[in-house]
């Protein structure tokens, strides 16, 4: 079977196979969104990890179907799209491209992994020709186009050509070489004296104790199967997140459900002495921020990584921030029990009551 792909909008022309999105009229759904409908023996932590599940078991119904597509373009995404593509090639880099897929989406990346680094070169070739040529990752409205529309653009041009540069990465070193090189000076200070990790496994919290804002692939390098992280840098300046493992279905593990953080919030401002306020993102959002208030970040800047955008110094010392947070989240989610499979009604079920105690 010769699959193609076709734009979102043309979903329901033909039997069309739907990765790392949802919608109706699909054949076959290959995605980890939550509540999807993926069949269950292809679930994954990444959509291409459910892709390159179906290409091992192609008899799957709705597989047959000759078309792809998908309604956004991010690594992940583009990753399992181009499988269905080229299932040979796909095959045969299969751990590549899943430790690919998983850095894209989650900026998980172990440094003792022997592909590390060709995983790391891929991600940042399809970042820099996605900017260079097209528009940046939540950037679509900027180009005044639905991203549903606008990503078969991208599609079109990355998916004839990523088969080169996954064979020999060296060809688009012009490319990657500027982002990998950042990453890997800022993985070295992570893996320096001047950071130090503290780990809360109980409730799923890692935090991040270094000088400066790095990075994404380097902060949340050694954040594997954690699901929060408090970064703490110099200066008393911080902010938590919400990784996206808990956004999607993860497969691999159980996860604890995405609290509100409005009553967090305000504690943190009854403590705040400076002249601003703690804000934060709703738990739908894909990676939601805690973060002291400036200019209102767009989506397109809250998705950039840490040291693209401006943090501010905070009246609070670092250990009476760790202490709120883990404190907070402690008391919360002394009650419930990780599981797998969260739908987004129990989630806010789950953080009504957290927000009425």
């Amino acid at each position: 079977m010769q699959h193609y792909f076709v734009p979102f909008a043309q979903l329901r022309q033909q039997p069309t196979i739907l990765v790392d999105s949802t919608g109706l009229g699909a054949a076959l759904v290959l995605a980890h969104w939550r509540g999807a409908a993926t069949p269950e023996s292809l679930r994954d932590d990444t959509s291409a990890g459910s892709v390159l599940r179906a290409l091992r078991a192609p008899t799957v119904p709705g597989f047959a179907a000759a078309a792809v597509s998908a309604n956004h373009f991010d690594v992940d995404g583009f990753v399992g799209v181009w499988s269905l593509l080229y299932p040979e090639a796909a095959l045969r880099h299969e751990a590549l491209l899943r430790l690919t897929a998983t850095l894209g989406d989650f900026r998980e990346l172990d440094w003792n992994n022997p592909l590390a680094d060709h995983a790391l070169k891929l991600v940042c070739w399809l970042n820099a020709k996605e900017k260079a040529l097209f528009y940046p990752p939540f950037g679509a409205p900027a180009v005044r186009r639905r991203e549903d529309e606008a990503s078969a653009d991208k599609f079109a041009w990355f998916l004839p050509a990523f088969g080169e540069i996954l064979e020999n990465p060296e060809v688009g070193r012009g490319a990657w070489e500027p982002e990998f090189v950042r990453v890997h000076e800022a993985s070295a200070v992570m893996q320096s004296s001047a950071t130090y990790l503290t780990r809360y496994p109980e409730i799923g919290l890692l935090v991040v104790h270094t000088p400066e804002p790095l990075p994404y692939y380097a902060l949340f390098g050694p954040t594997a199967g954690f699901d929060m992280v408090l970064s703490c840098y110099g200066g008393q300046r911080y902010e938590f997140e919400y990784k996206y493992t808990t956004w999607i279905d993860l497969e691999s593990r159980p996860t604890l459900p995405r609290l509100p953080l409005d009553n967090l919030a305000t504690r943190l401002n009854a403590l705040e002495t400076s002249a601003r306020r703690w804000t934060f993102d709703p738990v739908t959002d894909t990676g939601p921020l805690l973060r002291l208030a400036g200019k209102g970040l767009t989506k397109a800047q809250r998705y950039a990584d840490p040291d693209q955008r401006p943090i501010y110094t905070s009246s609070m010392p670092p250990e009476v921030m760790e202490h709120e947070i883990v404190t907070f989240f402690q008391q919360h989610y002394a009650a419930i029990t990780p599981r797998r499979y969260w739908s987004w009604t129990e989630i806010r079920e789950v953080g009504a009551k957290a927000m009425a105690s």
